[in-house]
This record gives structure tokens, sequence and C-alpha cells, in this order.
């Protein structure tokens, strides 16, 4: 396995990562969930169960970018059987073996996913695409088509076009855009199964953005 070591992944593979880690985790799944509900005004569970509801709950699902587990145990929760992770902080890795016990994460780059090609029912991320420079998204787009037989799923900030917003005072770590429709616009193979927009409840005037897309061969 390689890394494409942009200023993004040494960001967030550093101590900046780790800080990130410490500030989001949440200590029993009732505090995800009251997040949730002050973002969306509804559960992580109760979200993932609408958007997923006619995958089966055998399918083998990959998060991008899991970090220690919060969504994964999401789907978890609601039955979902077949779960992995990949996520390049390493100690978000470790602190995953216990804090998501029975979930597969492992340590890898979304630049080089390491599983074979189709490997997956349902390939996801949440706020992660967000984080990839406009000139290397393509790669990471590539990766999830490559070891998703079906479906692609996303939930991310939202903007029409690629917009870059300052990241705790930081420039190059945080893009606004269409994700759904830039994997639409690059891979003719799939299609918008569904698509939805949030109006963020705790940031008034910013909206998040999700989506299932499908392989149509």
């Amino acid at each position: 396995m390689t890394t494409s070591e942009t200023d993004q992944v040494k960001t967030w593979k550093g101590e900046f990562g780790e800080d990130y880690t410490e500030r989001n985790t949440f200590d029993t799944p009732e505090a995800f969930d009251e997040a949730y509900i002050r973002r969306y005004g509804s559960t992580r569970d109760q979200l993932s169960a609408d958007w997923l509801r006619d995958i089966p709950k055998t399918a083998r699902i990959l998060e991008v970018g899991s970090n220690i587990g919060h969504q994964l145990l999401s789907l978890k929760a609601i039955g979902f059987e077949r779960l992995f992770g990949i996520e390049i902080q390493r100690h978000c890795v470790e602190k995953a073996k216990t804090f998501a016990p029975g979930i597969d994460i492992i340590e890898g780059s979304a630049f080089d996913i390491p599983f074979k090609d189709g490997f997956f029912d349902l390939v996801f991320t949440n706020n992660v695409l967000i984080h990839f420079s406009p000139n290397d998204i393509g790669a990471i787009f590539n990766e999830m088509h490559r070891v998703s037989s079906r479906y692609i799923w996303g939930f991310e900030y939202f903007a029409p076009q690629y917009t870059e917003i300052p990241y705790r005072g930081h420039e190059g770590l945080l893009w606004k855009a269409d994700y759904g429709q830039l994997i639409l616009d690059r891979f003719p193979d799939m299609q918008s199964c569904r698509e939805k927009e949030y109006d963020c409840l705790d940031e008034l005037g910013n909206v998040d953005k999700a989506y299932l897309l499908e392989k149509t061969s």
C-alpha cells in the first residue's frame, strides 16, 4: 500500500488530525445522536436507516475515512453486519479496536484502497471528500468506484460549485462542492438513485447534501 503524501494527508496524519479526533469523539451513542439532532433534527441511525432502507443487511460496506468508527457503529446499530473502514490516522485505527469492536477498521489511504476490484457492495464517505484538494479528488473517486460493485453513498458539505472555506484558521483544508454530481460526471456507468439537501440547523446558511449512486452495469 502506498499513500499519496499531499499537503492535506500530511496535515491529517499529524497532530492536527489527532486534535480533530479528540474534539469529535462522542463517549456514548446518545451523545452522537444529540450532535446529529442539533444539526439535522434527526439521529444518525434514523438518517442511515432511511438512506439504506433498500440495501440488504448482509451487504459488504466500506467507509472511506472512518476515523474511530462512529458512522460504522450507527450502521451496526441498525442491523448491518459486514462493516469495514479505512483511515489514514494510525492512532484512530488503534482507538477503534476498543471503540468499535467487531468492525474491521484498518490503516489505509483513499488514494490506494487496499481491497480488490468490486469487493464491496457499497462504499461511502461522511464529510471526508471535503478535505481533499480539487486537484486530487479525481483519484479518490477512481478508487471508490473501483472497489464498489454497486453503490456509492455520500454525506458532504454542499455548494453548487467548488468553494474553498477556511478551516480553523487554515487554508487548503476544506472545500464545499456537489460531490455526488462530480462522481456522476466522471463515471458514465453511474446513475443517481436519490439525493437530498439538508439545511444545517447549527450553522444557518450552510447546507449538506446526501446522495446514493448506483452502477448501471
